[in-house]
């Protein structure tokens, strides 16, 4: 069995944002030879997220205001998590809301998805570097 492990960063300008990693984790899956097998993608941070959905402009802003009336940033006195000096305790609700990772069946060398599935970044409190952890094993 093979075994390959590769570290995507991401440093997001803004606070919030959904990027479509797809490319990415398919050179992953291209760089390890990898034909059967499973691929896990996770965000290796607690107020980022990795999930699967469709690539679809409004469904990414539904998410947003979704995830706001959830969640609000503001006020931000309104979260415990805040008052250790932090501003980012719904960022902390968003992710688990959306997810920590996802797996990918892997067959005849290409991600197993089903129609209009992507695999996608959430990032819920960003302006600084990032990780997402792909790790790939089969044969």
């Amino acid at each position: 069995m093979k075994s390959y492990r590769k570290e995507l960063w991401f440093n997001i300008p803004q606070r919030r944002a959904f990027i479509n990693i797809t490319p990415q984790v398919e050179d992953c899956l291209k760089e390890s030879s990898v034909q059967e097998g499973l691929i896990l993608v996770n965000a290796m941070h607690i107020t980022a997220s990795v999930f699967i959905n469709d690539d679809e402009l409004g469904l990414h802003k539904d998410y947003e205001e979704w995830l706001e009336r959830l969640a609000p940033h503001d006020p931000i006195a309104n979260y415990h998590h805040n008052k250790t000096g932090e501003d980012n305790g719904d960022a902390h609700l968003k992710r688990q809301i959306m997810g920590r990772e996802v797996v990918v069946a892997v067959t005849k060398g290409n991600l197993d998805f089903g129609p209009w599935e992507q695999i996608f970044y959430g990032e819920f409190d960003g302006r600084r570097k990032k990780r997402v952890l792909v790790k790939i094993i089969g044969e």
